[in-house]
Parts: structure tokens; C-alpha cells; sequence
């Protein structure tokens, strides 16, 4: 008998688990990019009272017998499917359209190198180890770090230069490294009598490092240039920004989406994002589009290591707004009541149970 009031409370603690996944839904309704999820249940452990049997030459066979014990919540799954876009008019917001994630995280390791002048080099970036993040609220900050609204740097693959003095001034430039990097506007050149030196706010642009052609900027890289007209290109994911000290256009670099074999598989951190863990496989750094090619970390063809720059295929970006909260709130309405009837009807149960149990007691008075 008190088999059922157990089950009814495995099932109690099934339903007010279902309700805290559909109010952590509904509660994010107005939440950039969120991404609803599903509780399912599923059945608990039974209790064989007789085993079936396949018959004999004499007698028929009969099925097992088993009883059940409730239920309890068998997976919490996450449906990462495109929601709508939301315009808001700010040209620096940028939604995903497809599958991928923006990659964000701290600064990377920097050390100083030998070359004459000294530079400082970036170490390399593994995406496994970047948060993931589906909201491009993005904007520069005071360092001229292409930023999220949390303040987390945004990677990509930034322009370089192969000139000596760090500025555009050959047919080779500009080029766009293969290297996994926080996006950055150039640096402005600063007042200098040298002859031949650079016009005081003139862009200046990381170069490769003479050894392991990591991005390397000069040793003690002073304040970004002042940008004007910022834009994203939504085929190729290109940041092009207008120089305030002399008008020229300055191709900043490009957004890199992470891209894992299983998206519904990542594991959820806090402020909307995510990690490629366990379930998810591995993530890969890829070009919007297919606008950067070569291979990862500038290596070349036939190198040790060499991984070529996948393309993020039929995922592009949309600019001028955000994506949606995923939260249909018809369906978890509908859920909600569901879910409280069962919860209901469960305790019912216990009540039932609790009277049998009473009118036991009292058969001997």
C-alpha cells in the first residue's frame, strides 16, 4: 500500500522539478537569445512480481508482472533552434542566423619577443576554451576591444600588415590573420619628429611575429584609433570602421563563430553562455561565409599541424538587432497547467492512500 504514496511522491518531485524548467522559461520570455528547455519524464524502477515465460508443448505462455514506483525526470534538453529577430537599429548588434555561437573570453597570454623593436606577441587561442554566446550586443570599449554587453572580449581574425613601420603602405596589405584573437581596432600612431614616422592617428596594424607568425603589435601599443561609422558586413562578418585622424577606412578584422558537432549538447553557464563540454564535441573556430581562408594560426600548407579554416556555411549574420528569447509562451502555458493537474492529481494519491492507511489502524478497536 505505501508503495503508491511513494510513487505519487517521486511523482510530486518529477512535476515541481518540470515546473521550475517552464517558470525559468517564462521568466526569460523577454531575454535576449535564450533558449527554452523541455523536461521529460520517465519511469522508475519496477518491481517483478512474476517473471513471464514463453510457453511450453503444454501450456501457454504468460507476461511478467511488475509493479512501478513513479516516475522522475529522465533528461532537461535544450532546443537551440533559430528564434526570431528582433530590430533595434544599432548597428553594432548582430544576430546568428543558423547554427554557431559568437566566441568570447579574457585577454590571452602575452609575452614580448626579440624582434628589434621588441613586440608584443599573442599567444595562441584554443575555441575549446572560449565561452560561447548566441547575443551580439557588441560594442569597443575605451581599449578598443570589440566587447559584449559583459564586457567578455569577442574573437575573431584580425588584419595584419606586413610593413616594418606597422602601417598600410605596400601592395601586400592588408592581409587577415589566421590566428584566434580578441578583435581590436588598429592603434593611432602617436607625435613623432623621426623622419618617416607615421602622421600622428594613423592606424597601425599587428604584424606576424618573426618566429612563430603569431599577431605581434609594438611593446607598449598605446590608444586605438577614434572609429567612426562602425558596420558589419552580414555574408562575411567583415568590422570596417572609418579612421576619425585621417578618414581612411580601416577593415578591423572579421567575427569567428564556434561551431560544435552537437549544439543542443552544450552546457549552460551564467549570463547566456555556454561551454563546449562533454555532449557537444569539439569547437571549431569558422569564417561567416568562408571569408577567411588558409589555415589556423597563419601556418601554410604542409606545415605541422596545419588545420585549414572551415567556412560557417549557410549561417550568416543580421545586423541592426538581436535574437529573440526561444520562449513560446502559448506552449508553456499549456505545459504549466498540465503539469500542475499532475501534480495535483499526485497528491491525491498520498490522500487516498493516507485514508486506506487510517482505516487499516482502526479495524481493531
Amino acid at each position: 500500500m505505501t508503495g503508491a504514496m511513494y510513487a505519487a511522491i517521486s511523482g510530486l518531485k518529477a512535476h515541481m522539478q518540470k515546473l521550475s524548467v517552464i517558470g525559468n522559461n517564462i521568466s526569460n520570455i523577454n531575454t535576449p537569445a535564450y533558449k527554452a528547455s523541455q523536461a521529460l519524464f520517465s519511469e522508475a524502477i519496477y518491481t517483478t512480481l512474476t517473471s513471464g515465460s514463453n510457453g511450453s508443448a503444454s501450456a501457454g505462455g504468460v507476461n511478467p508482472s511488475q509493479l512501478g514506483y513513479g516516475c522522475s525526470v529522465g533528461s532537461i534538453s535544450m532546443d537551440m533552434s533559430t528564434a526570431s529577430f528582433n530590430a533595434d537599429g544599432n548597428n553594432m548588434h548582430c544576430m546568428i542566423d543558423g547554427d554557431g555561437f559568437f566566441l568570447t573570453g579574457d585577454k590571452p597570454a602575452a609575452t614580448t619577443n626579440a624582434d628589434t623593436p621588441p613586440k608584443t606577441t599573442l599567444t595562441e587561442t584554443d575555441p575549446q576554451n572560449l565561452e560561447l554566446s548566441r547575443v551580439g550586443d557588441f560594442k569597443f570599449d575605451s581599449q578598443g576591444y570589440l566587447v559584449d554587453g559583459r564586457g567578455n572580449v569577442v574573437y575573431g581574425f584580425v588584419t595584419y600588415t606586413t610593413a616594418t613601420n606597422n602601417t598600410m603602405d605596400n601592395a601586400e596589405n592588408p592581409k587577415t590573420s589566421t590566428q584566434l584573437v580578441p578583435i581590436r581596432l588598429p592603434i593611432a600612431a602617436a607625435t613623432s619628429a623621426d623622419a618617416g614616422a607615421p602622421a600622428a592617428g594613423t592606424a597601425l596594424y599587428p604584424t606576424l611575429d618573426s618566429t612563430t607568425k603569431m599577431n605581434a603589435y609594438p611593446a607598449g601599443s598605446g590608444n586605438a584609433i577614434t572609429a567612426d561609422s562602425i558596420a558589419i558586413d552580414r555574408a562575411t562578418g567583415k568590422i570596417t570602421a572609418v579612421n576619425k585622424a585621417d578618414g581612411s577606412i580601416t577593415v578591423v578584422g572579421y567575427l569567428a563563430l564556434g561551431t560544435v558537432a552537437n549544439p543542443n549538447g552544450v552546457t549552460r553557464l551564467q549570463n547566456g553562455y555556454y561551454q563546449a563540454g562533454e555532449g557537444a564535441g569539439n569547437c571549431a573556430a569558422t569564417s561567416v561565409g568562408g571569408a577567411v581562408t588558409g589555415y589556423y594560426n597563419n601556418k601554410a600548407a604542409g606545415d605541422t599541424g596545419a588545420v585549414a579554416v572551415q567556412s560557417s556555411g549557410k549561417t550568416a549574420l543580421i545586423t541592426g538587432g538581436l535574437e529573440s528569447s526561444g520562449t513560446d509562451l502559448a506552449t508553456e502555458i499549456a505545459e504549466m497547467i498540465t503539469t500542475q493537474r499532475g501534480y495535483q492529481a499526485n497528491t491525491r494519491i498520498i490522500t487516498v492512500t493516507d485514508s486506506m492507511l487510517e482505516e487499516l489502524v482502526n479495524m481493531k478497536r
